[in-house]
């Protein structure tokens, strides 16, 4: 996407960062350019800023370059720089990773992101108090947690998740807490006790799904590019695999069992997560779109790993069409979208939606 968004006012101050940012994320990330596409302002440029922090994080936890005990510290820093109590400037940050970041002509888009922190942190620290409240808890939350992961498997060099709980417990960190974040600037205005109770209650399960859908699906990317395997030791080791080898052919009938496994348990927190989609308010240019269109394809993506969970092991992949995306997108757009979400998910369940829509369902 290139100039400025139809919904997004062109501002004289400062409005060259902000128009980084919202270029920056449909690189980082399709799933939440997607979102932002559909948001309205103001509520576009707070998840957008806010999302681009956390990816700084995220970028230099996934580099299998950085040796964990300089992953932890520049993590710990990257918190610092987030604590308004510290003195501590982003400049301090931009210098101790300057070592790590590939040269304008290498950077992918995530990296891009992280040498452009300064000009993220300005953005952010440009947006009103509320809303800057509202995204440094759960963002420093995420920082913190991603240190803590880093830092406990630093002799493996890559993360090791071990348990069901253990994975959970980082999905809570990666995506939960974005979640949290999400929940915080929507109700920042103000919701009756039953939303706020509901909203915060089903927030993290929100996130885990999203999350859960993304270990299941990406088993060998993460493996061969990350050196992180997230699917827990203890189920790989029921089925005779260790982890080392979770990408080797001969392990694919195992790996394949944990895969389905994986996402049988992702598929606990659908209903939590569509009771959130019911109830997150409208507000601050926030859209029901922007978050259905993400729960559907993660329907959609439960739905291929049904069909094929090997290849989320062997470099194939898993992921729905573009067609689909698009029917998702046109689906939610609907003045009834909130009503008719249950009956989508029972859709993408079975089939692409395109494909439903095609043949009169």
């Amino acid at each position: 996407m290139s100039g400025a968004s139809p919904n997004r006012p062109v501002r004289e101050d400062g409005d060259a960062h902000l128009e980084w940012c919202h270029e920056a994320v449909q690189g980082v990330s399709r799933t939440f350019a997607l979102t932002i596409q559909v948001l309205e302002e103001p509520m576009s440029s707070y998840i957008c800023v806010g999302y681009l922090l956390c990816r700084i994080a995220d970028t230099v936890e996934d580099a299998g370059d950085i040796p964990p005990a300089e992953q932890a510290a520049l993590l710990s820093l990257f918190d610092s720089v987030l604590d308004p109590e510290t003195s501590v400037d982003v400049h301090d940050f931009e210098a101790r990773v300057a070592e790590w970041v590939p040269a304008p002509d290498q950077r992918t888009d995530d990296w891009s992101v992280v040498a452009n922190a300064p000009k993220v942190l300005r953005t952010f620290q440009a947006l009103p108090a509320s809303v800057q409240g509202a995204i440094r808890p759960p963002a420093r939350e995420l920082v913190q947690g991603m240190a803590m992961f880093v830092e406990r498997y630093a002799e493996e060099g890559g993360l090791r998740i071990q348990t069901r709980e253990e994975l959970e417990e980082y999905c809570y960190y990666a995506a939960g807490t974005v979640g949290i974040l999400i929940t915080n600037l929507v109700t920042r205005e103000g919701v009756s006790e039953r939303t706020e109770q509901r909203l915060y209650g089903t927030a993290e399960s929100f996130g885990l799904l999203l999350q859960l859908v993304n270990v299941a699906k990406d088993v060998y990317d993460d493996f061969t590019e990350e050196d992180n395997v997230y699917l827990p030791a203890r189920w790989l080791g029921e089925e005779g695999v260790d982890q080392e080898a979770v990408v080797e052919p001969e392990n694919r009938g195992a790996v394949t069992r944990v895969v389905r496994r994986t996402a049988t348990h992702a598929r606990r927190f659908l209903d939590d997560a569509q009771a959130y989609l019911e109830t997150v308010p409208e507000t601050d240019g926030n859209t029901l779109e922007a978050w259905a269109v993400p729960y559907l394809l993660a329907v959609g993506t439960l739905r291929e790993l049904r069909r094929r969970p090997g290849d989320a092991a062997d470099g194939t992949g898993v992921k729905v069409s573009r067609e689909e995306v698009h029917a998702v997108m046109a689906a939610m757009a609907g003045d009834d979208a909130r009503g008719d979400l249950a009956e989508y998910r029972e859709l993408v369940a079975e089939r692409p939606l395109h494909e439903a829509e095609l043949s009169g369902v």
